[in-house]
């Protein structure tokens, strides 16, 4: 309902194929997203693993495991992700290209802050929270406490930012220019350029019509209700099931598992949560979302596990009508010229996403959308659209059931077609750009390896990007 995150991470290497690095990329956001903190691994204790170890790989004062190969790649199995038949090499491969990308952010004193790191920790830590259904459950398959999980990771959390950082230093002065541009689109065969279906910006200004005082009232007095029956013995968690109107409750039982340092709450649920004490239950709260009770389960510190009960005032005609005018008074003026559409969504639109996205609609492609990617009444609201215009104020229910009116507007619109430089040249651009980064990091690695003391395990001096890359340079 109030949660949701998302953590997505590219790495480059030189001398990479494609087909290498497409395998290599999966593997990095799967050990990244999924495989960080695998229970399984973390368990066989960080002793027993040094015990029948051995070094494969050295780069300055910066070594690889062997288990740190096997281990990555097990828990991509266990995750049930494909592992290419040369993923060690091409995992080597990428650690110690990273490990070279420290040595330097360390030798030039690049940034990376305590609290940077264990904010990374506190985040990847709460995925598993989630995911294993609680702390408890989470230290008992880890056979670890969730402090002792954080320490065994938080060397390699300030390696990668490190590395990051490093990689960003090397091509933050790299820029493209027209010409380059279009000598990037000219060595595209004409065979492989690309084909666009119909893409389009469009923009909304929402409003979402405000209950009257009597139907607000209506649903304060029904939670003060639910909250005496849950104080006199009636299950908070039955409670919510019955009467919550959080579209989640099916799956959680109202139940969510929080931290105070998470900004994606909405701020006054979240104060009000953390004011509570074990068993005890908030008087009605009111969020973005509607009026609450919650019931604080347990507390340790910052973090903290509740249950919810949410009830939305219902809306009438007559609230809906009161929208719908106001935003026929708002159209008036954007017909007129009287109003930009960027003020007019500034100041009166309510939709969360308007403040990051200017109002419009956004898809895979950023600000421009395809006809899939929009829902359906607004493709039919479109079809008779011409750009430049404006919808009739319109009804309707967003993702979280929430009446709503809307107007939308068609910015631009691009037919079909294939690629080229006049109508796409941003995304060829994008790609140029792209493209010389990677060569620049190239470069990179081409003078800073040999400067590096490197020593590869001859079990792996055979593999295609370590010989190309390592095995000239390193001491065997």
């Amino acid at each position: 309902m109030l949660n949701h995150t998302s953590i997505k991470k590219t790495l480059s290497f030189p001398g990479r194929s494609k087909v290498r690095e497409v395998a290599y990329l999966n593997m990095k956001r799967c050990i990244l997203i999924l495989c960080f903190f695998t229970a399984s691994a973390i368990a066989q204790g960080q002793s027993a693993r040094l015990l029948a170890d051995k070094i494969v790989g050295i780069v300055g004062d910066k070594i690889v495991l062997r288990s740190d190969l096997t281990n990555y790649i097990e828990d991509l199995k266990r995750q049930g992700q494909e592992v290419p038949p040369n993923a060690e090499c091409v995992l080597l491969e990428s650690m110690m290209a990273d490990k070279a990308l420290v040595l330097q952010a360390e030798k030039d004193s690049l940034p990376v802050t305590d609290d940077e790191i264990e904010a990374e920790l506190d985040q990847r830590v709460r995925f598993f929270v989630q995911k294993y259904g609680g702390k408890e459950a989470f230290e008992q398959i880890a056979g670890r406490t969730v402090y002792q999980v954080k320490e065994d990771f938080r060397t390699s959390i300030k390696e990668g930012r490190l590395a990051t950082a490093m990689r960003r230093k090397i091509v933050e002065n790299v820029k493209i220019t027209p010409t380059e541009v279009k000598a990037f689109f000219d060595k595209i065969p004409k065979d492989s350029l690309r084909f666009y279906e119909t893409e389009l910006v469009v923009g909304q200004i929402v409003v979402y019509p405000k209950a009257g005082r009597e139907l607000e009232k209506f649903a304060i007095d029904e939670l003060v209700d639910y909250k005496k029956m849950a104080e006199s013995g009636r299950s908070f968690e039955n409670l919510a099931r019955l009467y919550s109107e959080d579209p989640s409750v099916k799956q959680n039982g109202g139940r969510f598992e929080i931290n105070r340092s998470e900004k994606s709450w909405d701020p006054d649920w979240k104060n009000a949560a953390f004011r509570l004490k074990d068993g005890q239950i908030s008087p009605v709260i009111k969020s973005k979302f509607g009026y609450h009770v919650i019931q604080m389960i347990s507390r340790n510190g910052d973090d903290a596990v509740v249950r919810h009960i949410l009830r939305i005032p219902q809306v009438t005609q007559e609230d809906i009508n009161v929208s719908k005018s106001k935003l026929d008074s708002i159209r008036s003026k954007l017909i007129a010229g009287i109003l930009t559409f960027g003020a007019a969504v500034d100041k009166f639109s309510d939709d969360e996403n308007s403040k990051f996205t200017a109002g419009l609609i956004t898809g895979q492609g950023g600000s421009t959308i395809t006809i899939d990617e929009l829902d359906k009444e607004i493709v039919a609201m479109l079809s008779n659209l011409k750009v430049g215009e404006f919808t009739q104020p319109t009804e309707f229910l967003d993702e979280r059931g929430k009446k709503g009116v809307r107007i939308i507007n068609l910015q631009s619109k691009m037919e079909p077609h294939r690629e080229n430089v006049k109508d796409d040249y941003n995304k060829i651009a994008q790609r140029a750009l792209e493209e010389k980064k990677q060569h620049a990091i190239e470069k990179w690695f081409l003078a800073k390896l040999p400067t590096y003391y490197i020593l590869v395990d001859k079990d792996f001096q055979d593999c295609q990007g370590i010989k190309k890359n390592f095995s000239k340079i390193a001491r065997n």
